[in-house]
């Protein structure tokens, strides 16, 4: 078993790595990126949710593009 022991040590000498790798400052990102997929991976196994978030996403999107558009000013003619 290649994973049967893993400790805090193991953990710890991980995390350092990752902090070599990235940096402290790419940190915030990588972890955002993680919960991401992980978020993304939980909906792939509820597809009824992926789809209702799609729906919602939808109805935002056209919400934010109807306030965006303005009236056109009309233009009245002077005779």
């Amino acid at each position: 078993m290649l994973f049967g022991k893993f400790g805090i040590w193991e953990a710890v000498i991980i995390l350092i790595v990752v902090l070599i790798i990235f940096g402290v400052g790419k940190l915030p990102q990588v972890g955002n990126a993680i919960g991401k997929g992980i978020r993304a991976f939980r909906r792939g196994q509820s597809g009824e949710e992926a789809e209702e978030e799609e729906e919602e996403e939808i109805k935002k999107k056209q919400i934010m593009a109807a306030k965006r558009k303005k009236p056109a000013a009309r233009k009245t003619a002077k005779s």
